[in-house]
């Protein structure tokens, strides 16, 4: 596959690239491309934590096995240095040249201290005095005083300092994060004014420093590995592991020091010699560290609505607007859910009802991430605190949200609620609820699963889609699958829904050799998926090859794409980057005429297929599947916010053609993809 396969790291930063591509697009508004320049950076901060740092701990080890590309880990961390510096210098140019010039004609200014007025610095000077000085604490490096420990992904300005007798010395002063980064001005021209807060720190030096002389000053950061292993086995201990693991995450290995400021060459060395950091892990930028305010602070102030995307409201299908109960709803045919054009409200709702409804017995649900005021944990308890039985499993393993989600678990437990906290061995990332009713007839099993997480917040910018269901098989898989996950795999096995690990890679194979059959036999085939990441070989092989014998495959990824299309076989690759973030995951096969669609948890990943708790459903209903279909149609209809691969190693934007298509605001349009006056005839 070496000729066909693109190094997955070296990928990821081409999806990084095409973020960046939205920031220096025209065509969005400003406060919009200042928010992808955001994600751009926060999407680096995670690749050095994980990707970065899972490579350094294989060369520390010795280890020179090399990928499916041909590279060895330490051949890969050379690339991708010098792949990162290239993509940083774009990124700043964007800020510097694009993004901020936009901004301030529209009259809001990030402000550099040389441009203040004089009446800026007397009210920055009270603000320092009153609500920063008090804050500050520097840390004189010397001999007798070790270098401190610095936590990740916070700020510090360096100093470089002159005492009375001519002797020099480093500072470090950690910038406080419990006041805004972006410190609003009263008064200048403009509609808002901003300046940051660690040129709030350097413009007032000599005030923290009294008995000294600052002759330099540096803004820095730095990025440690977070690529701790915990035991999956033993989950007696899994709480405090975690515990150890997200301590860790503050104070591992160094991968990477940003430094931006008036250092010039002398302190970013003096740090690197401290830090005992070698040049290829110092990263200097022209701009502000760290540029994830912009979407903290910035992107959301008021009185700016013309520098963003139009507002949306998004839709309730009419049959949920009826004053009926859900499940009775349910019950007159499946509901589908293609967030955020569809409310999440009515998955919400979902539970509620099912908490208050004195028929509903039971409510088994999968979290993986929630939202910080998530209705899900409201009902789960209220439901508990009822006396129904409520089993809810809180991966508590879910990376940057452990702690998150421990506490979460714990309130649950307080309520009532059955608790697990993963299973052992695998993280479970399916996406699930269901809920056992009593009804005249027996009891019915009412079943809700999607693609995505169960967080109201994600859910109005990820594309996820979902689907209600009262089917008695898909009920009683979904009854299976509990038991499995609760240790009783015995009981009675799956026979629609798939899971992985134990048997989804297999399913999706199977599936392309009956593709490549029926075209080989000269019978209509093809292959269409949509998902986030592919790099699973054995899944690209098949892909490969089901092309090789005529197969359309038609593959929607918005991210990692280690499938570079061999040329004249059959295969469209297409990553969608837009206003929402593509999420969903769909498999789908022609099938002879008769289509299969599976909504999935699961991306075509080794760890996915191998070793997460996934599931892959079947959408049974006609209209849904045929909904969906026509969304993926519209997908590779875009030429506004789609690229392709371009051969050699990188991607270009899907040339743009009249009509215009950009599937995600058209699909804001129209709850109907397929209606003619949305959907330009291909």
């Amino acid at each position: 596959m070496r000729e066909h396969y693109v190094n997955r790291e070296l990928s990821w930063l081409m999806f990084n690239e095409r973020v960046l591509g939205e920031a220096g697009n025209p065509e969005n508004p400003p406060l919009e491309r200042a928010r992808f320049l955001s994600i751009a950076s926060g999407n680096l901060d995670e690749f050095f934590m994980v990707r970065v740092g899972k490579l350094e701990r294989k060369a520390d080890l010795g280890k020179s096995r090399r990928d499916p590309a041909g590279l060895t880990p330490t051949e890969q961390l050379a690339l991708i240095r010098r792949r990162v510096r290239a993509q940083v210098r774009r990124q700043y140019a964007l800020l510097e040249r694009d993004v901020l010039p936009a901004l301030a004609a529209q009259g809001l200014h990030l402000l550099r201290p040389g441009a203040l007025s004089g009446a800026q610095r007397a009210w920055l000077s009270s603000f320092f005095d009153a609500h920063v000085l008090p804050l500050l604490t520097p840390h004189a490096v010397s001999p007798a005083r070790p270098f401190p420990i610095l936590a990740a992904r916070k700020l510090y300005v360096a100093a470089l300092v002159q005492g009375g007798g001519g002797t020099q010395g480093l500072a470090v002063i950690p910038v406080p994060r419990s006041v805004p980064r972006a410190v609003m001005l009263p008064m200048g021209s403009g509609k808002a004014r901003f300046i940051l807060l660690e040129d709030v720190v350097t413009l007032f030096l000599p005030r923290i420093f009294r008995d000294a002389a600052p002759l330099a000053h540096m803004a820095f950061r730095l990025t440690r590995n977070t690529d701790y292993s915990v035991s999956l086995d033993d989950m007696d201990n899994l709480l405090t592991e975690l515990d150890r693991s997200v301590r860790r995450q503050s104070y591992g290995k160094v991968v990477r020091m940003e430094t931006s400021g008036e250092g010039g060459g002398r302190l970013p060395g003096m740090l690197a010699r401290a830090l005992r950091l070698d040049t290829e892990r110092v990263v200097r930028v022209n701009g502000p560290l760290d540029l994830r305010f912009l979407m903290r602070e910035i992107c959301s102030l008021p009185g700016f609505d013309g520098l963003r995307y139009a507002p949306f409201t998004p839709r309730v299908s009419p049959r949920l607007l009826a004053r009926e109960s859900i499940f009775r709803t349910i019950r007159g045919g499946d509901l589908f859910f293609h967030h955020p054009y569809d409310s999440f409200d009515p998955v919400a709702r979902f539970l509620s009802e099912s908490a208050d409804d004195p028929n509903v017995l039971a409510i088994k649900q999968t979290l993986y991430r929630v939202s910080p005021r998530s209705p899900m944990i409201g009902a789960l308890a209220r439901a508990a605190q009822a006396g129904k039985q409520v089993t809810a499993l809180i991966e508590v393993r879910a990376r940057f949200d452990e702690e998150h989600n421990i506490a979460w678990s714990r309130e649950l437990e307080k309520a009532g609620c059955h608790v697990l906290y993963g299973v052992p061995r695998w993280k479970t990332h399916s996406k699930l609820t269901l809920v056992i009713r009593r009804e005249a007839a027996g009891t019915r099993n009412y079943v809700h699963f999607g693609t995505g997480n169960y967080n109201d917040v994600t859910a109005r910018v990820y594309t996820d889609m979902g689907v209600m269901t009262c089917d008695r098989q898909l009920g009683e898989d979904a009854a299976a699958f509990f038991n499995q996950i609760l240790g009783y795999s015995y009981t009675h096995p799956m026979k629609e829904m798939v899971q992985a690990p134990d048997g989804l890679r297999e399913a999706i194979l199977s599936r392309i050799r009956r593709e490549e059959d029926n075209a080989r036999g000269g019978l209509p085939s093809g292959v269409t998926f949509k998902m986030n990441s592919l790099c699973d070989l054995r899944v690209m092989d098949a892909l490969v090859s089901a092309a090789g014998a005529g197969v359309p495959v038609r593959l929607l990824v918005r991210g990692v794409c280690c499938l570079a299309p061999p040329e004249g076989l059959p295969i469209r690759v297409r990553s969608v980057v837009g206003r929402f973030l593509e999420h969903s995951r769909v498999y789908a096969f022609h099938n002879g005429g008769s289509p299969e669609v599976f909504l999935s948890s699961a991306d075509m990943m080794p760890r996915n297929l191998n070793k997460r708790v996934e599931l892959t459903v079947p959408v049974k209903d006609a209209a849904i599947r045929g909904h969906i279909l026509s969304v993926l149609d519209l997908m590779f209809l875009d030429n506004r916010k789609a690229w392709e691969p371009a051969g050699g190693e990188g991607y270009r934007r899907v040339p743009g053609g009249e009509p215009a298509v950009n599937a995600q605001e058209l699909l804001l349009l129209s709850p109907d993809p397929l209606l003619d006056n949305v959907l330009p005839q291909s």
